[in-house]
């Protein structure tokens, strides 16, 4: 396979769904019915299938395994749903703030 090859595009691609319900389940050593649950607390949204199955993908895994680790600790899963949440907009705001920064720098750099 080549780099022009389309699969690979997909391979590669964090928001791609290309795991199962079963699947995902079985690498996160859980079960389908914690997947349904931060599902239906809206943590994660999977896409579905033509079939309407649930799929999963290498970024939904790694929230979902986030939320897994705070429920393991004893937290109940609708607060561990929202700590997850809460975490994600704060490393979003991070990030921009820091580009921000970044501008902002270059921007006075060059007044100079």
């Amino acid at each position: 396979m080549t780099s022009d090859n389309p699969l690979n595009d997909r391979l590669d691609d964090d928001d791609y769904p290309a795991y199962t319900m079963g699947r995902a389940a079985e690498m996160l050593g859980t079960t389908p019915a914690f997947l349904r649950a931060i599902g239906e607390a809206r943590l994660i949204t999977p896409l579905r299938s033509e079939g309407g199955h649930r799929r999963y993908s290498r970024y939904q895994l790694r929230i979902a395994a986030r939320a897994r680790e705070l429920v393991d600790k004893g937290t109940p899963i609708e607060a561990a749903c929202r700590i997850v949440i809460l975490e994600d907009q704060l490393e979003e705001a991070q990030r921009i703030n820091a580009e921000y920064r970044r501008a902002a720098g270059r921007t006075a750099g060059g007044a100079g």
